[in-house]
């Protein structure tokens, strides 16, 4: 392996160990909890941690990972010696408009006169929503048929 090559992973699984660290003390998320947030398997984050990888990690892997965690997947990319820009909008593209109720939110996030006890239910009441298992059409009809 050059030198380049185990840089690369001592830099990647520095990056995981310490989102795995921080899940773990913000969140009090286990191995298993941050496996289903982000839909990457306990034994691929393990490899990750452990720099075990013959070849480099899935860029969508990484991304999912990253999302789950609510983290920006440039700091893994930098980490990994990828391009910053690959994880962001093409050249031309243009973010697909936000709904008011989210900007919202996320205007609340990052609003210093919010407590951090209403900031950390404003993230978790998200990280639900985002992760429940969406209800088959059929289902969802019937319900608002009873009602």
């Amino acid at each position: 392996m050059t030198e380049t090559a185990n840089a690369r992973k001592i830099a990647f699984a520095t990056f995981v160990r310490r989102a795995l660290d921080e899940a773990r003390a913000t969140r009090a998320w286990s191995g298993t909890e941050v496996s289903r947030r982000t839909g990457v398997s306990r034994q691929t984050i393990n490899r990750w941690v452990r720099g075990d990888w013959a070849s480099d990690p899935e860029a969508e892997r990484v991304v999912a990972f990253c999302e789950g965690l609510g983290l920006n997947p440039a700091a893994a990319f930098a980490a990994l010696g990828w391009d910053r820009t690959a994880a962001g909008p093409r050249a031309g593209q243009s973010a697909p408009p936000m709904d008011p109720d989210v900007e919202a939110l996320l205007r609340r996030l990052v609003d210093p006169q919010v407590s951090d006890a209403e900031k950390f239910h404003i993230r978790e009441t998200i990280r639900y929503l985002a992760y429940r298992p969406t209800l088959p059409v059929d289902v969802r009809k019937r319900g608002n048929q009873a009602g």
